[in-house]
């Protein structure tokens, strides 16, 4: 800056407040309209840094990059502009007043619409469970429950159907609701029914849209994820940006079959206009996941396509059973390079037990092939694969396997169903309810007695279960490793390096319940590719899935698990902090 331009902002007439900061940080000279901005009387000599809280790497990275800085002083908010001088890395700092305009910007985000749309879980269970004398005062309850709701948070309540709402309120009441985690999902679970099972919500929130409609189609996006995802929580979709609260109850199992008959026949029709038929589920696969495979290839062979099982690589817990469906010559069981070659724009790609792209077998089929049909127990996370052909998500399922042996039910005759399938398929179930004790419903003993009238024999299941001593042993020392909080938390790490870890951390994780007040468990090993790997078990007091959740993993609100790239005792760590809080 020359000599001239100095002059002229210390005499004022620059109309803004300026001051230099030589490279030390010292305040050398200020115009007369700093006092704007500062109160005090002399600032020459006075530190800039400790007097704003700003650093020094910040005004240089802002005038590099060419961006201004915020500084709130003196009851107004300013913009802080930076150059430098030619002489010894001095800088000239300009300040201009944006207290009106931040308030201004405050309150068009504070005033910002947002879209709720509310809908009541198991609608129809509910009435059909509700004796007529009571049924129209427990839906009045509800009716009046959302009311309220809307009345705390000033929102427009409209009632479109039976059992369905749409509410638009100001952003301001949707972060209070945030931060209480949405009190009405706890609200209308306390209404008394004659039912066996509580009412529940499920609300989609859309915000930060361009205008409405873009409001509304996100509300409606994030209805859909809270349903797949088992109800009873609030979606919010921001964006790209997905948050999830509540889910505190488990889904209550539908009675009626039809959706399976449905899916089941539709599947047919894929599969009869499909060029061939390739069948996959997540990496690593569990026997969940491949006894839904075997049950899909059993669909999709005998109605002449040609089928394939798409597994690059298992571990020793499916060893017994991956061998076993191999030795009989039955199954084309092939790795990604071949199915990937033979994926065209009439393969129908069939995914089990997963809906997340990221973690499948082989991602790339879901882009090289046409139709895809997904079959899934999970509740749905954030990722999924979008816009699948057909897809057959129930999270009140225990298991894939469950839903694809439903869908068998309608489409072949029990008979043609090999022993091996019929046995990797009830195998699957008994896996992802250890051995029937969690998350089973009547269905899945109607599914599991089916199964065993085509020929599954309990004894050689069991077989599949068998572990070696090796595995044995470190289970054992994760059980007894286990460290138990006063809040009813059990967490373990398994110690080394393992191939199974995740089976034996899920093994511990089971035992570890079975302790008389714990309420939920953690176990973290390592695997094979040196990642940290998590299980997560619950008996329903908390929601394992949304804690997972929170670490990129997902599950179930009883069974849950993740992948983190930090080390088990780091990972148990930041679980422990989250889960205390919940317990």
């Amino acid at each position: 800056m020359t000599k001239t331009n100095l002059e002229e902002v210390l005499s004022g007439r620059i109309p803004l407040p300026v001051c230099f900061v030589d490279s030390n940080g010292k305040i050398s000279a200020v115009s007369p309209k700093i006092g704007e901005v500062f109160l005090y009387d002399s600032l020459t000599g006075t530190d800039f840094f400790a007097l704003t809280g700003i650093s020094k790497e910040q005004l240089k990275d802002a005038a590099r990059e060419g961006g201004d800085l915020t500084l709130r002083s003196n009851g107004k908010t300013f913009k802080i502009n930076i150059s430098f001088t030619d002489e010894d890395g001095e800088m000239v700092l300009f300040f201009t007043d944006m207290t009106e305009l931040a308030a201004m910007t405050a309150r068009y985000k504070k005033e910002q619409p947002c879209f709720a749309v509310v809908a009541v879980d198991n609608y129809d269970e509910l009435v059909s469970s509700t004796a007529d004398e009571n049924r129209q005062s427990v839906m009045t309850q509800i009716d009046k429950c959302i009311r309220n709701w809307g009345a705390s948070i000033e929102a427009s309540v409209t009632r479109y159907n039976s059992h369905s709402y749409l509410l638009i309120f100001e952003r301001s009441y949707f972060e209070q609701q945030e931060r209480s985690r949405f009190p009405v999902l706890d609200e209308v679970r306390e209404i008394d029914t004659d039912g066996d099972f509580p009412i529940t919500l499920s609300i989609g929130i859309g915000i930060g849209g361009q205008n409405p409609l873009d409001n509304d189609d996100s509300a409606c996006e994030a209805l859909d994820l809270a349903l797949a995802r088992g109800g009873d929580q609030a979606v919010v979709k921001e964006g790209d940006h997905i948050s999830f609260y509540g889910g505190r109850t488990q889904t209550v199992e539908k009675g009626n079959k039809g959706k399976s008959r449905i899916i089941g026949h539709a599947l047919c029709r894929l599969i009869d206009a499909a060029s061939n038929v390739l069948i996959m589920g997540h990496r690593d696969p569990d026997m969940d996941a491949f006894g839904a495979a075997l049950g899909m290839y059993r669909l999709a062979k005998p109605r002449n396509k040609n089928t394939y099982i798409v597994v690059n690589k298992y571990n020793d817990a499916l060893s017994v059973i991956y061998k076993a469906a191999e030795t009989t010559g039955e199954y084309d069981i092939i790795k990604n390079a071949r199915a990937k070659a033979l994926a065209d724009k009439d393969t129908l790609v069939i995914v089990v037990d997963t809906h997340r792209p990221s973690i499948c077998e082989c991602p790339e089929l879901l882009l090289l092939g046409g139709n895809i049909a997904v079959i899934d127990h999970h509740r749905k996370g954030g990722e999924f694969i979008h816009n699948p052909t057909l897809a057959y998500a129930e999270p009140y399922a225990s298991s894939a396997s469950e839903l694809v042996t439903e869908i068998l039910q309608y489409t072949i005759e029990r008979r043609f169903l090999k022993k091996i399938e019929a046995e990797a398929l009830l195998a699957g179930m008994m896996v992802d309810t250890n051995r029937f004790s969690v998350k089973t419903g009547v269905r899945t003993f109607e599914a599991a007695a089916w199964l065993k009238r085509a020929g599954a024999d309990i004894a050689d299941v069991k077989r599949f279960f068998q572990g070696d001593k090796e595995t044995f042993r470190l289970r054992a020392q994760g059980i007894l490793a286990a460290e138990f909080s006063d809040n009813g938390g059990a967490y373990s790490i398994c110690e080394g390096q393992n191939e199974s870890a995740q089976i034996i951390n899920s093994q511990i994780a089971d035992e570890l319940l079975t302790v008389r007040g714990v309420k939920a468990s953690f176990v973290a090993g390592v695997n094979a590719h040196g990642q940290t790997v998590i299980s997560a078990r619950s008996i329903g007091d908390i929601n394992v899935q949304t804690i997972m959740e929170a670490f990129g993993g997902g599950g179930h609100m009883n069974t849950a698990g993740a992948q983190l790239d930090i080390t088990p005792e780091e990972a148990i760590e930041q679980i422990r902090k989250i889960a205390e809080k919940e317990l």
